[in-house]
């Protein structure tokens, strides 16, 4: 059954035979897995084993093709994995600095530069939307705060209008566009997953508040990827070639339909249901000349880079974000509970609960990870990244093969299962010690 873009895009984003690797601490290796054949190159540190074990797994056991997982502790790189096929046509591998478009995990690092921006004293989260961006105030939105809006409960999850590469492009036409948006409900009332809107929203408050007016996806190159060294992208440039590039592959019409609950997947066939129009415009995060955009700024969904940069990131921001010169307070902010809307977290796109806070999810029954402090975002496929300041972790997993999981990937919840089990071991022999 063919798709239309949309429609696939809907899907994908709403939501063992033996192995054995061989990895020497700090030393890369190589080795394959005995069912599949894949080749699993990087590292784990004395004490990671089970979570190379789970990463060879999932080739073996999880249908894997191509995917990477990265882990900070305490600042430290303990675990930088990858393997498997990076295009599953032509058979090329996943090399170390292979890169793939993460969808909504995207949404985290967008956050990250909106906590800069606290951090710098441009930006109060309780302050007014409008009193950044005095166009905002019209049509039942003089009264949204920072926070509301980035708690999806503004209430602007869809657009009034169809959007293209040329709208995205032109920031002074996308600003009008979002600035005449009528809220679906009285604004913090209800939540409703923001899944394409809320980063243009927050690109365009960026751009009103940093004193050099730049855009989201730059601000982040300039100040955080380039601080740190990632390799990750909110605009992809025209430079990186697509030998770089992670080629997706989607789930067959099957998996589709029988991946996500009934009413979900009703939903999204559903050209006025909620969800669907939550993510009009997500389809624009491909591309039919390349393997995705350049130069095209979806800063909820768009976002290409390496499990490594989405670690480290987290890395820091676990740590206490010192390389970014963060605040206490903003720290405190971005591990302080949700704030649900007056309805509670019920959303009304997705039609079951989640937690978010300040542009990050936070952990929930739906979705666990980490402890209580965590922050970070989920992606459509499988993706996840995601900082715990108690334990002062970084966590990325990457792949290419997407899923239709609802509340977290197999693949990923074996790789953190594994991953808290060995910092769990490693706390309770530090303490016998002590």
């Amino acid at each position: 059954m063919k798709l239309d873009p949309l429609t696939k895009a809907a899907i994908g984003l709403t939501a063992a035979g033996a192995a054995y690797v061989l990895v020497q601490k700090g030393r890369h290796a190589r080795s394959r897995t005995a069912s599949t054949g894949a080749e699993i190159h990087g590292f784990v540190q004395n004490g990671y084993e089970a979570v190379r074990e789970a990463f060879a797994e999932n080739f073996a056991r999880r249908r894997e093709i191509g995917a990477a997982c990265c882990v900070y502790h305490k600042g430290e790189k303990v675990v930088d994995l990858w393997g498997g096929v990076r295009n599953k046509t032509t058979g090329e591998p996943w090399e170390q600095n292979t890169m793939a478009l993460v969808y909504s995990a995207t949404k985290g690092l967008s956050a990250m530069t909106l906590a800069v921006a606290h951090s710098r004293g441009w930006l109060d989260y309780d302050e007014l939307v409008c009193k950044y961006w005095p166009e905002f105030a019209q049509n039942g939105k003089e009264r949204i705060t920072v926070r509301q809006l980035l708690a999806h409960q503004a209430g602007l999850f869809a657009l009034d209008q169809p959007l293209d590469k040329t709208v995205i492009r032109d920031l002074g036409h996308l600003a009008e566009i979002l600035a005449r948006q009528i809220p679906a409900w009285k604004p913090g009332t209800r939540q409703a997953y923001h899944a394409i809107t809320l980063g243009f929203y927050e690109g365009e408050l960026l751009r009103r508040i940093d004193p050099q007016h730049r855009t989201l996806g730059q601000f982040f190159q300039d100040e955080i990827a380039m601080q740190l060294g990632l390799d990750f992208y909110i605009r992809l440039p025209q430079s990186i070639p697509d030998s770089c590039l992670a080629t997706l592959v989607d789930p067959s019409f099957t998996e589709m339909v029988l991946g996500f609950p009934f009413k979900m997947v009703l939903d999204v066939w559903n050209p006025r249901s909620n969800i669907r129009r939550a993510l009009m415009g997500s389809e624009l995060a491909h591309d039919d000349q390349y393997i995705y955009p350049r130069n095209l700024e979806i800063p909820a969904g768009g976002g290409v880079g390496t499990a490594r940069a989405i670690a480290q990131a987290y890395s820091v921001f676990a740590t206490g974000g010192k390389e970014l010169r963060l605040r206490k307070k903003t720290m405190q902010e971005l591990t302080a509970p949700a704030v649900p809307a007056m309805h509670g977290f019920f959303d009304e796109c997705i039609r079951g609960d989640a937690e978010f806070s300040l542009g990050f999810m936070k952990p929930n029954a739906g979705f666990p990870f980490g402890s209580a402090s965590s922050f970070g975002h989920p992606g459509a496929g499988g993706s996840l990244g995601f900082a715990d300041p108690e334990t002062q972790i970084g966590y990325a997993y990457v792949p290419n093969r997407k899923s239709t999981t609802m509340g977290g990937d197999p693949r990923d919840v074996a790789l953190r299962r594994a991953l808290f089990s060995a910092t769990a071991a490693a706390r309770n022999s530090f303490e016998s010690i002590a």
